[in-house]
């Protein structure tokens, strides 16, 4: 019997629970980023305003300090926090790359005398841009605030996914004016093609093609303003344009002398493919004018993409965390437009395709964690990367190697989109209309002649003598991605070409030197290298890439076990893991990308990402969970400097997201996720199918770093990896932690990944 009493009751308790509802959902993840981390010396992160693989990055382009130790190196996004000017704000950029390009159509609002080139450094009044600190520089995701001070200006941005959104406010009323520089260099890229047209008193459309790391790049864009744009002066170089309506060039710029007695509001749109489509973007995405419903806006995706891990720890491991999370949706972006229409790697435009296009495809890089990481979240995302790389499969006759605004840069060693379509394949993100397709591409890539190719397809090893470095390194790479193909034929009862890549995939034992023990490269009569040392390390000097003997020695996440036989058995191999990790951390004349080093283990470049997880497959899981606790809190902190390498758009974050929770997928295509060590209390992760994957790790403290036991459900668990299966089934992994290992944990061979 429901008395009135207990009727209240209920109400009230449904109207708590309604409350606690409701708060729940508005949770603002965004105030965990610091999205300076990674700004500083090597990280070369983006900051500025951008939603989830936001074709549009607005913000701030600096001062590259070429004098400096590196060249310039650590602006290649456009921004280093150590910089304190601002020459404008441009709207596409790189995020933790290790080569400049980008940083397209720059805008600058400024005040009294007109500047057509940017300021030398250290001499501000004597070219465009202006001095800035850092206390009047605001960044959260999808907003960039500065108060650029030589003009007193606030400049605020936000942004959509294909459209920038500016806010200045004008403090000074002196001669206020915006400057857009066509012709701006930053790094690599070179202008080859400027155009400008002002349509109406309000709009703007143009276009720039530049070369540079994209030998062709073309972006389109449209600009509309709150305020009139009549009084414009159209320049080539710094040469007048005599034209009124209408510039084109090599060097275009404009000077448009404004009114600011408001706030002035400019919306940006970009486009792969014509002015057309850039202002339609503006339409479709950002169609009032409303600067705070567009941020509001942007908070929200944000919101959406980082509320789908739950992640309960202190209040500087929950930073570092969402911090990490954020930068692994920067890339790879959107590359269409709101109608479906995007420019092909055949140069073609592609009109209305029913899927989303992507580039900014760093795969050497990322197909090792961040893809991984995206199946277990991003379920369309998956199937239209996919549908991308098949695509630009069918458009340049190959799968993706690094690919950049419709351009195939051939950046890196191996074949690394194989692995991601392999990996989609076996999760079930690859349509069966799609998967004879997918398996040609894959073929078809692997049976080429280049870099080495026409040997594997032989079944040799690759000699020295053929190529003038990084032999090794291109024959891991590859025996990484035959693995992909073996599976993918397995998979698809190709028996035939299933026995061949199977042969392939293996193809590494034939550099093992075991009078070294170590990968070693091969002259044509077979004979190892001599004179060999395995800390030799200059850069493009040896057999590895970006790396030495020691850090190539662990390349085999396809077959653990077949490595540990050429080292003589799982003890031989644990011996030699011990002493890779206690060598000296000293590098001679080395790559500045081989850094955070413990021992020659260097978690700041990824072809050692997967080696703390390598104890696992030899029993000692406790082992690898003692290194993977010291290389994520040695080398991430929440300083601008807190990534100990570049982001590499998005791997080195995607590496963190992973192991704080826990987990890793060493070999990133057999479904597998080892474990490590947690570093929060519990993370609950909505899937990408909507379900939820729970992992609680009781006692965990910054001593107790070691798993005691496991339960998956409820049950007793002894494995020490998880697979893809079961998370996606949903579920709740809990680890009880100690302060000293149990040895037995993962030790029996049945609980080995």
């Amino acid at each position: 019997m429901i008395t009135k009493s207990s009727k209240a009751y209920f109400s009230v308790a449904f109207l708590l629970l309604s409350l606690g509802t409701s708060n729940a959902q508005q949770v603002d993840y965004t105030q965990y980023v610091n999205p300076h981390i990674g700004s500083a010396e090597h990280g070369h992160v983006f900051v500025g305003a951008n939603v989830p693989s936001g074709a549009v990055q607005l913000g701030p382009s600096q001062i590259a300090q070429t004098w400096d130790k590196f060249n310039g190196w650590d602006w290649c996004s456009g921004y280093n926090y150590k910089s304190e000017e601002i020459l404008g704000f441009t709207h596409t950029h790189l995020s933790g790359t290790g080569i400049g390009d980008l940083n397209d159509l720059l805008i600058l609002p400024a005040t009294g005398k007109h500047h057509l080139v940017p300021a030398p450094f250290g001499k501000m009044d004597q070219g465009y841009g202006s001095s800035i600190s850092k206390a009047n520089e605001t960044v959260r995701p999808g907003y960039y605030k500065v108060q650029l001070e030589d003009y007193g200006i606030l400049a605020e941005m936000t942004s959509s996914e294909r459209v920038g959104y500016h806010r200045y406010t004008f403090q000074n009323k002196n001669t206020p004016h915006l400057l857009i520089d066509l012709g701006f260099q930053m790094n690599w890229d070179k202008a080859t093609d400027t155009y400008l047209k002002l349509v109406d008193e309000h709009t703007l459309v143009g276009y720039r093609f530049s070369k540079g790391w994209a030998d062709d790049q073309k972006v389109y864009f449209a600009i509309t303003s709150s305020t009139s744009l009549k009084n414009t002066q159209f320049y080539n170089g710094n040469k007048k344009v005599n034209e009124y309506l209408v510039a084109k060039g090599p060097h275009i710029k404009a000077i448009i002398d404004i009114d600011a007695g408001a706030p002035v509001e400019l919306k940006v749109g970009l486009s792969p493919v014509s002015t057309e489509n850039a202002l339609n973007n503006i339409q479709r995405e950002i169609p009032g004018w409303d600067f705070n419903q567009a941020k509001s806006n942007a908070t929200r995706k944000w919101n959406e993409a980082l509320g789908k891990i739950a992640y309960e720890a202190d209040p500087r491991a929950k930073t570092i965390f969402y911090t990490a999370l954020y930068h692994s949706y920067f890339a790879p972006t959107i590359f269409n437009d709101a109608n479906g229409d995007y420019m092909g790697t055949d140069k073609q435009v592609h009109r209305q395709e029913n899927f989303e296009n992507y580039t900014l495809f760093s795969l050497w890089d990322t197909y090792r964690g961040l893809h991984p990481l995206m199946t277990l979240l991003e379920n369309k995302k998956n199937k239209d990367y996919i549908k991308t790389m098949l695509k630009i499969y069918q458009q340049q006759g190959k799968l993706p190697v690094w690919h950049l605004w419709g351009n195939e840069t051939n950046t890196m060693v191996g074949l690394p989109a194989i692995p991601v379509i392999a990996d989609a394949l076996l999760k079930g993100f690859i349509d069966k209309a799609d998967q004879e397709l997918a398996f040609e591409s894959v073929k078809t890539t692997a049976m080429g002649y280049e870099n080495g190719l026409q040997f594997v397809r032989e079944l040799s090893y690759i000699p020295i003598d053929s190529m003038d470095h990084e032999s090794v390194a291109w024959a891991l790479e590859y025996a990484i991605a035959d693995f992909g193909a073996y599976k993918m034929a397995k998979y698809l009862n190709k028996e035939e070409d299933a026995k061949y890549f199977e042969q392939r995939y293996k193809l590494y034992e034939k550099y093992f030197d075991k009078e070294v023990g170590h990968f070693v490269g091969r002259h044509s009569n077979g004979n190892f290298r001599r004179p060999f040392d395995p800390l030799m390390a200059k850069h493009r000097e040896n057999d590895y890439c970006e790396g030495n003997a020691w850090q190539y020695t662990w390349l085999v996440p396809q077959d653990v076990n077949g490595l540990m036989n050429l080292f003589g058995g799982e003890q031989q191999f644990l011996n030699k893991l011990d002493e890779f990790i206690h060598l000296p951390e000293v590098l001679d004349d080395a790559s500045p990308d081989i850094s955070g080093m413990i021992g020659q283990y260097a978690q700041g470049n990824e072809p050692n990402h997967h080696v703390p997880y390598l104890y696992a497959y030899a029993g000692q899981q406790w082992k690898g969970a003692a290194l993977v606790h010291k290389a994520m809190t040695k080398y991430y902190t929440d300083q601008p400097n807190g990534l100990c390498g570049n982001d590499d758009a998005g791997q080195m974050s995607a590496w963190y997201v992973f192991s704080s929770m826990g987990i890793y997928p060493a070999n990133p295509m057999d479904g597998k996720y080892v474990f490590g060590s947690p570093l929060m209390k519990s993370a609950k992760i909505t899937l990408g199918n909507g379900k939820t994957f729970e992992i609680v790790a009781k006692n965990q403290s910054k001593d107790n770093i070691y798993i005691q036991r496991a339960t998956w459900n409820g049950q007793p668990y002894d494995k020490s990896y998880i697979t893809h299966e079961a998370i996606m089934g949903g579920g709740r992994l809990e680890f009880e932690m100690g302060s000293k290992p149990n040895k037995k944990f993962g030790q029996a061979k049945e609980a080995r990944p």
